[in-house]
């Protein structure tokens, strides 16, 4: 059994533990958030390319889409949960026991995954109508989702080996198997979709296959590398105890992106009633919001385990001063990334569907509907990766499920109602206020409870 050297865990601990927080969460952001720019590159990659075959075909990717985080939802529920609880064994000492962690969350993850890819085969025209599609749009999304299914246990492994890896403070490892996989997507789109017109179904194709590629390279990187934790089937010892501490600790991603996936679903029903135009521009601004929140996203990533790590280790101090340095910093990124997408919001729709006056009319309102409250994502995501990261199950819980669950929902079946296409384009920037509030009172309590600790 492979064991990191005691010179290797003593530097990577000490960094974690005592390295100034302004250094060392930058340089552990750094290669998640190239990570997670890179997913949202290859994410829009899709629909651009696909964009280009028409709006129905445009409103097939948004359509699967839901699918996907549906998976990714469980995936970074296991690989978050199990994380979370490397990184404070990590802290403590325990490397025995993050072993087992690591090796039971993979395996979970890819039986998991062959069981969401027999269903998704099996019944792919009933899904698709079930997330939302229209009749018009349901042949392109099931071209899609074919493959996307068929990569779901690979899909499942690469996003929960990202986690591993990040939890580890190894997050360049994890950024070159995201990297690699969405480059090759973004060189197979137009290849695979216009020069051997497979259409639709080369972008499921390009995206399923890129998976694969990622799940290899990440695998190489955790079974290679010994400063990594390996896994392997002699650690898949799974007990009661470790799959409830993995699902406590993990519940707030399965919420966070399981009812995004459920929002997501009826924003895409709703929408279909005002035509496929309407389901293309929000699947347009949903991607691009995606890109810019992934900058944020991935700055927390780097905050995780450094929150994790010094948690365990009981420096309470460092942990708060770690959230408010975060805090700052998504803000302020978040501000200058909103004012500019603001100035070119209608060129930026109009890149996706130039030819569909009404796309690029209802996508632009939306857009800059949701530019006007993005800002305050920056508090709301810390707050939910720093409850989440030091054991706060059920509030992180709460937290992750508000912005796109808890009013988000609501908001989708009231203002539609009484506004009508408005009502669909203003549901989340509400949804968006109303979460920053509610994050704002639960969190200022955790701090004050953490405060008190000795």
């Amino acid at each position: 059994m492979q064991r990191a050297s005691d010179k290797e865990t003593h530097s990577r601990n000490e960094r974690m533990l005592n390295e100034p927080v302004e250094k060392v969460i930058p340089s552990l952001a750094g290669p998640t958030i190239l990570s997670m720019l890179i997913t949202s590159i290859y994410n829009m990659a899709d629909t651009f390319f696909v964009s280009q075959l028409g709006t129905s075909a445009s409103g097939a990717v948004g359509i699967v889409y839901s699918a996907m985080s549906l998976i990714q939802a469980f995936a970074f529920m296991i690989g978050m949960g199990a994380g979370n609880q490397i990184s404070q064994l990590l802290g403590r000492g325990q490397e025995e026991e993050a072993r087992k962690y690591a090796s039971v969350a993979w395996f979970t993850g890819f039986g998991l995954g062959c069981v969401v890819a027999v269903l998704g085969m099996t019944q792919m025209e009933s899904i698709v109508m079930l997330l939302g599609s229209t009749e018009t749009i349901a042949p392109y999304a099931v071209d899609y989702a074919r493959y996307i299914f068929l990569a779901a246990p690979f899909m499942m492994c690469s996003f929960i080996m990202n986690n591993l890896l990040r939890f580890q403070g190894l997050a360049v490892y994890s950024m070159v198997g995201i990297t690699v996989g969405g480059i090759l997507n973004m060189i197979l789109d137009p290849i695979l979709i216009f020069g051997v017109g497979m259409d639709t179904m080369g972008a499921g194709v390009a995206t399923g296959f890129s998976q694969f590629v990622s799940f290899c390279i990440l695998l190489f990187m955790c079974n290679t590398h010994k400063d990594a934790i390996r896994i392997t089937p002699r650690n898949y010892r799974p007990t009661v105890q470790m799959y409830g501490r993995i699902l406590y600790t993990g519940a707030p991603s399965l919420a966070r992106q399981g009812i995004a996936s459920i929002s997501s679903v009826l924003l895409n029903s709703i929408a279909g009633g005002y035509g496929d135009a309407a389901v293309a521009a929000m699947s347009i601004v949903s991607r691009f919001t995606m890109f810019i929140n992934s900058v944020v996203i991935g700055f927390g990533q780097g905050f995780q385990p450094v929150c994790a790590f010094n948690f365990g280790a009981k420096k309470y101090d460092r942990v708060k001063q770690a959230f408010w340095f975060c805090v700052k910093v998504a803000t302020v990124t978040l501000l200058v990334l909103c004012v500019i997408s603001m100035a070119f919001s209608g060129h930026i729709i109009e890149l996706f569907r130039k030819d569909d006056a009404q796309v690029i009319e209802i996508g632009t309102f939306a857009l800059r509907a949701q530019l006007i409250t993005m800002p305050l994502w920056g508090y709301y995501i810390m707050c939910n990766m720093f409850s989440q990261s030091i054991g706060y199950g059920f509030r992180a819980s709460i937290i992750s499920c508000a912005r796109q669950g808890l009013f988000l929902i609501p908001m989708l079946l009231i203002l539609p109602y009484a506004f009508g296409l408005l009502g669909l384009q203003l549901a989340q920037p509400v949804s968006d206020v109303l979460a920053f509030f509610l994050a704002f009172v639960l969190t200022s309590r955790i701090l004050k409870e953490l405060g008190e600790k000795r």
